[in-house]
């Protein structure tokens, strides 16, 4: 057999339209016969922190574009419309360079290729790192990334580094850069299924789809832009040939295989996906046809042995921007300016909500909220706890010693979240939802304390939380996970740290609400949405 080897990702266009941010920091300098690309690290410094940015506060016109044919699409559920409105106004927002778009402003990720005659001189990884510290440090960006400092003792690293950076080699005097900015909750909506070559049929593969579409939920906050990926040399290779398909940076491989290898999309299973997603009516966070904007299916070589299956999404968070470096300057890509323009004339029409106040005693609260079923649109006014997943561990921890419940977990719903940095002049960082079923080991002890009888997140829950608040006569509230900062813009009045404040981001907060939007997703009987359906 001949000697066959090509570009494993034969990427064959790039439709990407960049914007200029300089000429600086580039020249050509003539090595012998070749011609050497020299960077400035100052400019991958520059490039990161304008990527950084942008990617923080601004969205793809082709996702905006999506949203919007949501509300225009006659078969879209009022749920459909009502998400895809509030997540269209958010952009619109957080176009403004003050809330972005997700208070959970991500783990900084980049992947480059970087061309054999370019030249820099330095570890460019610490000036993309560079780059990337100064809009964390200067934008209301979170702090997300903690570090260990043993194996038990973590502390927030206070940067939001470190990010990852992965730096590939290719031919020719170019760099180009793929950013994302990657939330905790579409992370860890990432799948490595281990099959094998039993998989490889059309009944099986369907069948298989259909179990596992169910594992990723609601939490991420769809729509999503799906990525399933089929094969893979390792598995290392297929869970990242899923970020790259998920963030659109795969759109233009092939649509057939060759006996090179070549990764390609296959068309034909996108669309039997999407039916599949759109058929499973968990679509727009509280059920509707739209669980994903698009789907992008990835076929990959494999070993004999093995058949790696890797299932992620991109969420309303679409947070993916390409750069690139030439001889004629540096640029990133142009995302979308203007997203007023992608708003209806009128809002959607929607049936009134169940006004909540959350100021009464909390056997008031739950006497009203017992009135009504599960899926019922809520308004909540008054004030709310917010903590998370170390606030949690620590509540969990005076428990364990014997020590009482604090009476603000009992006194008020508990809101699961952690705010982005708080902009000048106003009450509240961007501020949404963060994912309920970390905190579900912790719900049965914590009711059991008559504490967290009413939850507000976002995504499905286990069982174990749906017969807690069947026994103890709690609540789960969905919020919209997404809308982050509309939230922080329309319906946080104020903001108050009131215990371990050290724990910075994930310290216990006391909000006042107007207007907050929920649903009912579990409730006192029992019932839960995602389990109905």
């Amino acid at each position: 057999m001949d000697f066959i080897y090509q570009d494993p990702y034969p990427i064959l266009k790039d439709e990407t339209q960049y914007r200029k941010i300089t000429s600086d920091f580039v020249k050509v300098e003539q090595l012998g016969e070749r011609e050497i690309l020299t960077i400035d690290p100052k400019g991958l410094e520059l490039l990161a922190q304008e990527a950084m940015r942008d990617v923080s506060f601004m969205l793809r016109t082709s996702h905006l574009e999506k949203l919007r044919a949501i509300l225009d699409d006659p078969e879209a559920t009022d749920n459909d419309r009502f998400v895809a409105y509030n997540l269209l106004q958010n952009a619109v927002v957080a176009i403004d360079g003050e809330l972005p778009s997700c208070q959970d402003t991500g783990t900084a990720i980049v992947m480059a290729k970087k061309g054999e005659n370019v030249y820099t001189g330095v570890d460019d990884a610490e000036y993309l790192s560079r780059g990337i510290f100064n809009t964390y440090q200067e934008k209301n960006l979170r702090y997300s990334q903690i570090v260990p400092i043993s194996m038990f003792e973590e502390k927030n690293s206070g940067s939001n580094l470190p990010a990852q950076i992965d730096i590939y080699a290719k031919k020719g005097a170019s760099y180009e850069f793929l950013f994302l900015a990657k939330g905790g909750g579409s992370a860890n909506k990432t799948y490595l299924y281990q099959q094998t070559k039993s998989l490889l049929n059309e009944k099986s593969l369907d069948a298989f789809i259909r179990a596992k579409i169910m594992d990723l939920g609601t939490s991420a906050c769809p729509p999503y832009h799906l990525a399933l990926v089929i094969g893979g040399t390792s598995a290392e290779a297929n869970l990242a040939a899923v970020k790259k398909a998920s963030a659109g940076y795969f759109d233009h491989l092939p649509t057939s295989g060759n006996m090179a290898g070549q990764a390609f999309r296959d068309l034909e299973w996108e669309k039997r996906v999407q039916i599949i997603c759109q058929e499973s009516h968990i679509g727009a966070q509280f059920g509707g046809k739209y669980f994903t904007h698009d789907v992008r299916v990835i076929r990959l070589p494999r070993h004999a042995a093995s058949c790696p299956v890797g299932l992620g999404v991109s969420c309303s968070a679409d947070r993916n921007i390409k750069g690139k470096i030439t001889k004629d300057g540096i640029f990133v890509e142009q995302l979308e300016v203007n997203p007023k323009r992608m708003l209806p004339e009128t809002p959607p029409h929607l049936e009134a909500a169940v006004e909540i106040d959350l100021n009464k005693p909390m056997p008031e609260i739950l006497a009203e909220l017992s009135k009504y079923p599960i899926k019922t649109r809520l308004k909540l006014n008054g004030t709310l706890i917010v903590a998370r997943d170390i606030a949690h561990a620590k509540i969990k921890e005076l428990l364990d010693a014997g020590k009482p419940m604090p009476e603000y977990f009992k006194n008020h719903p508990i809101y699961y979240a952690g705010p982005a940095k708080t902009p000048e002049g106003m009450p509240s960082g961007s501020f949404g939802p963060t994912t309920a079923g970390r905190m579900d080991v912790y719900v049965e002890e914590f009711q059991k304390n008559g504490g967290s009888m009413v939850m507000l997140a976002k995504g499905n829950r286990t069982k174990d939380v749906m017969n807690a608040c069947k026994t103890y006569g709690g609540f789960y509230l969905g919020s919209i996970g997404g809308p982050a900062a509309i939230l922080a813009k329309e319906n946080i009045l104020s903001v108050e740290v009131v215990d371990f404040e050290e724990l910075g981001m994930e310290a216990v907060r006391k909000i006042t609400v107007k207007d907050f939007p929920a649903f009912i997703i579990t409730d006192d009987k029992g019932n839960d949405f995602f389990e109905n359906l």
